[in-house]
């Protein structure tokens, strides 16, 4: 008598669904509730710094914040996001060597970047001087602490990511109290409170995952993970670029004030940015499973994400536009809140865009076409410096977070247009790759 059938690709029985399920939802339960933790963290700190600091050392803060994002997004793309493609059911000493290298690549990037821009931090005058120097001295921590995240999470032990950015938070809460309670009234301050923080989180995450970084298999790890790096590489900076470029640009042709009114815009929809990001972490590795299962549902699951995020963004922003103007505005900013409050439904706009735009490019991620991702990335980004500067040139605070939100859709369709195409040229692979194989004896 004949067993079971064996289960066909892309086919999964009610129990291993009911499974798959499970173990997801789980996966996004430590997700959430992590970067719920990182996303407060920063909320909190930022508005702390909103609200102690003039609008102009607000404005220092928030190109050292801008940088910051640079970093990180140059970080991610050689180190972390190679490892959540490839390695994310990598075991024993693959894997082991696999975080090592990730996790050493991220601090040499820390180490090479604060270099330059404490070179900038001695030629910047001023406020903004101070918080790159600050910058230079905690970079390197933020970047590690940041790699040990996408290290639980590809390995799926969220729980020690939530940790860890528990312990970030248990550490900044005392820094950021004491400046506070002694009146300090530099944004250099907060930067170093904020990163010094990181540092140690940093330092905790080598004893949860009993590896230490291996500076010797930083050249490895980058050659062997070109192909994907440079790309991510490229997507990243171009993103983290375009949105300094704007910074800047904002700066000098409408000044500081207006970074920070930006900025505190961005704050106040950080929460749903944050989780946006967070999930990412998690998302991807889900979607890789279902490609693997049933690569035909891939487009569905990443509408799903993006809708999902989508709705979270209007249902913030709608909370926003209600309470702001009923004291929240006043208490949550200070005095910045009046400048910031009228171009918050264009912020709105932009991140219901942006939500869209991560649907798709965790799709991307797992699929890993990073030839297609790179190419949505360099259009998008082209095309939100044009708008955003233009518009700053032209209508001035309203006009650059206006060019911020039509840029945001525009890339969400160039991002969904090189899904879909990235999702036919995997469908084709397989097809090709069941023709070829020989027939079971």
């Amino acid at each position: 008598m004949s067993g079971p059938a064996a289960p066909t690709p892309g086919r999964t029985s009610r129990g291993g669904l009911v499974a798959t399920v499970r173990g997801s939802a789980g996966r996004l339960g430590w997700g959430l509730a992590d970067q719920a933790v990182s996303s407060l963290t920063n909320f909190a700190v930022t508005l702390a710094v909103a609200r102690t600091l003039t609008p102009v050392e607000f404005g220092a803060f928030s190109l050292a914040y801008v940088t910051y994002a640079f970093a990180l997004n140059a970080s991610r793309g050689l180190a972390t996001d190679p490892l959540m493609v490839r390695f994310n059911h990598a075991e024993g000493d693959v894997r082991r060597a696999a975080v090592a290298g990730s996790t050493a690549t991220a601090l040499t990037i820390g180490l090479v970047l604060a270099a330059v821009v404490g070179v900038v931090g001695v030629l910047l005058p001023g406020p903004a001087g101070g918080s790159f120097l600050a910058l230079a001295v905690v970079l390197p921590g933020l970047l590690l602490q940041d790699s040990w995240r996408y290290v639980f999470f590809s390995g799926s032990t969220g729980g020690r990511a939530l940790v860890n950015d528990l312990v970030w938070a248990a550490a900044l809460v005392p820094g950021v109290a004491v400046l506070l309670a002694t009146g300090a009234r530099s944004a250099a301050w907060f930067v170093l409170a904020w990163g010094a923080a990181a540092a140690l989180a940093a330092v905790v995450g080598v004893v949860q995952a009993g590896v230490l970084p291996a500076p010797g298999a930083v050249r490895g790890w980058l050659r062997t993970q070109r192909d994907l790096g440079l790309r991510y590489l490229a997507e990243g900076t171009a993103s983290a670029g375009a949105t300094q470029l704007r910074s800047s640009a904002v700066g000098v042709v409408l000044g500081l004030s207006a970074v920070g009114y930006v900025q505190a815009a961005a704050t106040l929809m950080g929460p749903v940015t944050l989780v946006m990001v967070g999930l990412n972490l998690v998302v991807v590795p889900e979607i890789a499973r279902v490609i693997r299962r049933a690569p035909r549902r891939v487009p569905l699951a990443c509408l799903l994400f993006g809708l999902l995020l989508a709705s979270a963004t209007l249902a913030w922003g709608a909370v926003l536009l209600l309470a702001l103007p009923r004291g929240l505005g006043e208490a949550v900013l200070g005095d910045i809140w009046a400048g910031t409050y009228p171009v918050l439904p264009l912020a709105v706009l932009a991140s219901v865009g942006g939500s869209l735009q991560s649907g798709a490019g965790a799709g991307l991620r797992a699929l890993g076409a990073a030839r297609r991702s790179l190419r949505a990335m360099l259009v998008g980004m082209t095309v939100y410096v044009a708008l955003t500067v233009g518009g700053a040139v032209a209508f001035g605070l309203t006009g650059t977070m206006a060019g911020a939100a039509a840029a945001a859709w525009i890339g969400a369709a160039l991002w969904w247009r090189e899904l879909r195409a990235a999702a036919r040229e995997h469908a084709l692979d397989e097809t090709a790759a069941g023709a070829s194989a020989p027939a079971a004896p």
